[in-house]
């Protein structure tokens, strides 16, 4: 306090002595002056203190900015990772689609080839079975022989004249081709000891009339036990 009573004693001595030196209209010039720079400072401290907000409002929004705009780039970033882990599922599941073609494709050629190998071994059995029939009458005039064909291809072959106690008794064996295109023996009556060395013989050979000629006489044999 008493530096500020010092300081305006000060003045009122300063105010004297200038009034006393300049007059009384250059101190009013003065203080008109000194009004207008006031004034004018004044202006200019509130033009600048509203641009001084008006950048603080800016430097918020900037901020705002810069965080939404980090907040996309995460999104960005994670929309990219599901993008390529989308992108990975995608080539696996092309990967097991191809393989899954060339599966279907080997299936496919698989089975045509076992149909060929179908078809030809019914073919052959077929064929076979129609050389049989041909020879039906061969064998019913020479060994009192009597060929049937039965269910599912079979081939039923029935002997008389073979008992001669009973010479209408039948001895009868059944004839299939099986899958491997092999001549096999379904049923025999009465059955024979020796019919699987006929059937495994016969497979060698190929020789059908021996084998349906050694089989009449297994049955002769067994009419004189």
């Amino acid at each position: 306090e008493d530096e500020i009573m010092l300081f305006e004693r000060e003045m009122k001595e300063f105010w004297t002595k200038l009034k006393s030196i300049y007059g009384t209209e250059q101190i009013n010039q003065t203080l008109a002056l000194r009004d207008a720079c006031k004034e004018s400072i004044k202006a200019l401290s509130e033009k600048w203190s509203m641009k001084l907000k008006e950048g603080d409002m800016m430097i918020d929004k900037i901020q705002e900015y810069n965080k939404e705009i980090l907040q996309q780039s995460q999104r960005i970033s994670e929309n990219q990772e599901r993008l390529t882990e989308i992108k990975s599922n995608l080539n696996r599941e092309e990967e097991q689609k191809q393989e899954l073609i060339d599966s279907i494709q080997e299936l496919k050629e698989e089975l045509i080839k076992k149909k060929e190998i179908i078809s030809s071994k019914n073919k052959a059995a077929k064929e076979r079975v129609e050389r049989l029939c041909k020879s039906k009458v061969l064998f019913e005039e020479r060994l009192g022989l009597e060929i049937r064909r039965i269910h599912n291809e079979q081939l039923q072959f029935i002997f008389r004249h073979i008992d001669h106690k009973d010479p209408d008794k039948p001895f009868v064996f059944t004839l299939s081709i099986n899958e491997q295109g092999d001549y096999e023996v379904t049923s025999c009556t009465p059955p024979l000891d020796c019919i699987a060395e006929f059937q495994f013989k016969v497979r060698e050979t190929n020789n059908f009339s021996a084998f349906v000629a050694n089989i009449r006489k297994a049955f002769t044999a067994l009419c004189y036990k």
